[in-house]
């Protein structure tokens, strides 16, 4: 089988990341001019994405917290993850690094919850009840794209409250209804609801530059959480990494996993949605993407590998069922939990990929191969995309042409060549 040839690129972007994160955390939260009563237990909601600065900006608000007199601790606030167990939900967060001696105040978890009420649509509303109990809540989450709906709310503080609070019961309750409704008409309903019947202090939103690091900090309280989550999402939209072709062959994707994305795979960026709430996207189009392992830090939680039409037996290997299963089945998502073809190594799941692509031969197939969704300043391209890519401002050809390091056992293994001849390159490239 011939595969083919290589090329290491780099993505560019000039947005800049905050420096100063803690510093402008206080900022923000002075800025807002709140008081509390001394000895006032207030909750942190924190929720299970891999978020830059994550430890050191929970750790920022709960000493200010205790500046006021406060007693804050963290609540997980993560719907169904960590096998939607309390214990899974510490563990969680442990990975993250957020823990007692690194943020300073206890983790209060629990999958506990009560029944703040039902919508005006119908919706049983549930929330942590550590959470509904204490004397004030803040909510600390990045602002982003969602990876399976469109809207001027998506993936934020909202949805921190509606599935992440909402624990597994609330999630699957959330989820349910957005089959026949959309999470529009949910996430949005059921978050205005909550900030209604509870003490929510405020919350901190958090947008993500193109490279994931900390570019806006906003603090908002409850009465203006949802037009400043609108405001952030739009700034978010403008930062995101996405692989800067529109339509591809085929994408390799080495790693996938609950830390990279909360489907394991970034829909926005691979283009696939696969939830029946929700059309399928029309931009991009990719028409094979092979899967070849799963994140350690994961846990064996395996959703969004139904996205992939090819994997590897590594992979697979590596899968705790029962986890997928709840996460799939609490999002009404069981698609993203089936199991593709899977074969040996990289090289067998790479080489049939390439021969359900298209009548294309291998010196023709435009393809990319990324580290995982959420790393996507650097990546593979294959020869036919070196034109476009030297056209782009925003990209820079790292490498000369290469095979693909497959090594003895057909793994493909992540390096990083030199580039030694430039000239040459773009003459092998037909430019």
């Amino acid at each position: 089988m011939r595969f083919p040839q290589v090329v290491l690129v780099k993505q560019h972007s000039d947005i800049p990341a905050i420096t100063n994160v803690a510093d402008v955390v206080r900022q923000e939260v002075a800025r807002l001019n709140l008081q509390v009563k001394r000895g006032a237990r207030i909750a942190i909601a924190v929720g299970s994405r891999g978020i830059d600065n994550h430890a050191l900006i929970v750790r920022t608000l709960a000493e200010e917290l205790k500046a006021w007199g406060a007693e804050p601790f963290i609540v997980p606030a993560m719907g169904s993850h960590g096998g939607a167990s309390a214990e899974g939900q510490v563990m969680v967060l442990e990975t993250l690094g957020i823990t007692e001696k690194s943020t300073g105040v206890p983790i209060r978890s629990s999958m506990e919850v009560v029944q703040l009420g039902t919508t005006a649509s119908g919706i049983p509303v549930f929330i942590d009840k550590t959470a509904a109990q204490a004397d004030g809540i803040v909510l600390v989450h990045r602002v982003k794209a969602h990876t399976d709906f469109g809207g001027p709310i998506e993936s934020g503080m909202m949805k921190l409250i509606t599935i992440g609070l909402g624990k597994h019961k609330g999630a699957q309750i959330a989820h349910r209804f957005a089959v026949q409704r959309g999470f529009n008409q949910v996430i949005p309903v059921v978050a205005r609801y909550v900030l209604k019947k509870i003490p929510v202090l405020f919350g901190m939103g958090l947008v993500e530059n193109f490279y994931h690091e900390t570019a806006v900090i906003s603090a908002a309280k409850p009465e203006n959480l949802e037009e400043t989550e609108k405001e952030l999402l739009r700034k978010a939209k403008t930062m995101m990494a996405r692989i800067p072709f529109g339509r591809l062959d085929l994408v390799v994707v080495p790693e996938i996993g609950k830390t990279i994305s909360g489907t394991g795979m970034d829909t926005n960026v691979v283009g696939r949605i696969y939830n029946v709430a929700e059309p399928e996207a029309e931009f991009p189009q990719y028409t094979r993407i092979v899967a070849l392992d799963l994140a350690d830090d994961t846990y064996g939680n395996a959703v969004g590998i139904g996205m992939a039409d090819l994997a590897t037996r590594r992979l697979v290997d590596k899968i705790d069922f029962k986890a997928t299963a709840i996460n799939c089945l609490t999002g009404a998502c069981p698609e993203k939990g089936r199991i593709p073809i899977t074969l040996d190594s990289a090289r067998e799941v790479i080489a049939a990929a390439l021969m359900i692509c298209g009548p294309v031969e291998p010196e023709g197939v435009k393809m990319v191969w990324i580290k995982n969704t959420l790393e996507l300043d650097q990546f593979y391209i294959s020869r036919v995309l070196i034109p476009a890519s030297v056209a782009n401002p925003n990209l820079e050809i790292l490498s000369d042409l290469m095979e693909l390091p497959f090594d003895a056992e057909g793994n493909l293994a992540w390096i990083t060549p030199c580039r030694t001849e430039h000239i040459n390159l773009r003459n092998q490239a037909g430019i």
